[in-house]
C-alpha cells in the first residue's frame, strides 16, 4: 500500500506522476489536481486544461487574462478554418 502525498489516505491503487524530476503518489486525479494544477491568478480557480498564457502568466481563460490586462487572446473563433480538414472541429 501507499500513501497519497495530497490527502495522506493508503491506497493498494496508487498512482504515481513524476513532473520536473519529482515524482509524487496519488489515489486519485482529484487529488493530483489539487497538489499539482496551477491556479488562476484572477479567478483563483485551477487550471486542469490548456489554459492561456499571455505575458508571462498562465490562466485559465482569455476572460481572466484580459482582466489582468492581457490584450490579443480570445475564447472562440467566428469559425473553423478550412484548410483544417478536420470534421471534429465543425
Amino acid at each position: 500500500m501507499k500513501t497519497c502525498d495530497c490527502c495522506g489516505n493508503s491506497y493498494d491503487n496508487c498512482f504515481e506522476i513524476s513532473l520536473n524530476g519529482e515524482t509524487f503518489i496519488f489515489d486519485s486525479f482529484e487529488c493530483a489536481i489539487h497538489r499539482l494544477a496551477p491556479v488562476c491568478p484572477w479567478c483563483q480557480c485551477r487550471i486542469i486544461g490548456h489554459g492561456v498564457e499571455g505575458e508571462g502568466g498562465l490562466f485559465c481563460c482569455a476572460h481572466c487574462a484580459r482582466q489582468q490586462g492581457v490584450e490579443g487572446l480570445v475564447d472562440n473563433v467566428d469559425k473553423v478554418p478550412e484548410e483544417s480538414g478536420s470534421d471534429a472541429l465543425r
